[in-house]
């Protein structure tokens, strides 16, 4: 194989006075070599690897300062073999996937969505979902989505404002959640301390961001995918607490196969400490 080439990443700062932009923008300008067509996907890293450490130590800052108990933390995804997986501590409670947002993507989103509203679908009403109406902040939804679905496991601090502004939702709707998340300002605050770690700004809140947050989450037995734009969580079938990580995996590759020239994907995991 190839040396890698060098690729250029950065951190994210919000211009003054703009709503929450993305948390964490990785700017690729060159990449590992890739998956080529006919190479079996379980052999293919996640990459950049640089990338992904920025992306995993934004969440955990992100995470420790509203008051998550370091009890899980997020972990790097190195590949999706089993040898690579066995590298991930367990249990997995979450999965954040970051993804090109391609036109065949667009067009998959579109056919799914029609689909399910077609054919139904089963979502537990236990299911924590918000929909974004903050433009570029998929990555703050997907941490939400990660932690809220997972409470009954998250230890949090006593003055945790995550914890608060959770426990004030729950009972909302999902578009209620996004507007309440507009106004909430400690999680505005910890997004801007977090994007102050880095160097540059972030897109302004109307230019277009080709990288997109997920979150993989298991509810009741059922993995369930997590987007804020969309209109309502995807349910991907049956799943464990044992079998998780790579159930969720098995999503992730079908990203990856729909978009088998892109090179811009990586995954953290929410872990056990």
């Amino acid at each position: 194989m190839r040396d890698p080439v060098p690729l250029r990443f950065e951190l994210t700062t919000p211009r003054k006075g703009l709503p929450m932009s993305l948390f964490v923008c990785v700017c690729v300008s060159s990449s590992f070599p890739g998956h080529q067509p006919g190479e079996p996907l379980d052999n293919f890293f996640f990459a950049p690897k640089p990338a992904a450490l920025l992306l995993r130590l934004a969440a955990s800052f992100f995470l420790k300062q509203l008051g998550i108990h370091p009890s899980w933390q997020f972990v790097d995804v190195y590949g999706m073999d089993a040898e690579l997986l066995s590298m991930v501590p367990r249990p997995v409670c979450a999965i954040l996937l970051l993804f090109p947002v391609t036109e065949k993507y667009e067009t998959f989103r579109t056919e799914e969505e029609k689909r399910i509203r077609a054919q139904g679908q089963e979502v537990r009403p236990s299911v924590y979902f918000m929909k974004q109406t903050i433009s570029n902040a998929c990555g703050t939804i997907g941490l939400i989505h990660a932690i809220a679905n997972n409470r009954d496991k998250i230890n949090f601090e006593a003055d945790s404002s995550l914890k608060k502004f959770l426990d004030d939702s729950v009972p909302m709707t999902p578009e209620e959640r996004a507007k309440y998340l507009e106004t909430y300002e400690a999680i505005r605050v910890t997004h801007e301390s977090s994007a102050h770690e880095g160097q540059t700004e972030a897109p302004s809140i109307d230019e277009k961001v080709d990288l997109h947050f997920i979150a993989l989450v298991n509810v009741g037995g059922i993995l369930y995918e997590l987007d804020g734009r969309k209109p309502f969580p995807i349910n991907h079938g049956q799943s464990s607490n044992d079998t998780f990580l790579e159930d969720a995996v098995e999503v992730c590759k079908k990203f990856m196969e729909r978009d088998p020239d892109e090179l811009r994907f990586n995954a953290i995991a929410l872990a056990a400490a």
